[in-house]
């Protein structure tokens, strides 16, 4: 088996390389914090009661990926966010997490709010899956 190449000097093609991992870096020794990844699902009476519109609770027909991120001891401006297509980038002065998401998420449409009581940043990004437009409609 033989890949070939654009450029007989490259050893992996670009397919291969992951999105997201020119943020990696091995070297870096601020300690990952933890998170929790839940997802979310906009149901209505006709899904509560009649099934109509053929929701279930997994996680294919959810709308919403919530990820909740502990911060113990950090300020709301320290907070360094970057959402790619399928990556998450945290980074504060002594935390960093890198997070490739389950699902591509539309980054432009994302929240993000710190609750300061609790020191947890909560992040909500809209999942965007190839014919959702048809499913969700």
């Amino acid at each position: 088996f033989q890949v070939k190449s654009e450029n007989k000097k490259t050893i992996w093609n670009t397919e291969e390389v992951p999105e997201g991992s020119e943020f990696d870096d091995t070297w870096d020794p601020r300690e990952k914090p933890e998170y929790e990844i839940s997802f979310k699902q906009h149901v209505g009476t006709e899904d509560v009661f009649f099934g109509m519109t053929g929701k279930d609770p997994s996680t294919a027909c959810c709308e919403d990926i919530v990820i909740k991120i502990k911060l113990p001891e950090t300020k709301y401006s320290d907070i360094t966010l970057d959402i790619q297509d399928k990556v998450l980038d945290l980074r504060t002065p002594k935390k960093k997490l890198l997070l490739h998401l389950p699902y591509p998420v539309n980054s432009k449409e994302g929240r993000a709010r710190f609750l300061s009581d609790e020191e947890t940043l909560e992040v909500t990004l809209r999942v965007s899956r190839k014919f959702d437009f048809i499913n969700f409609s």
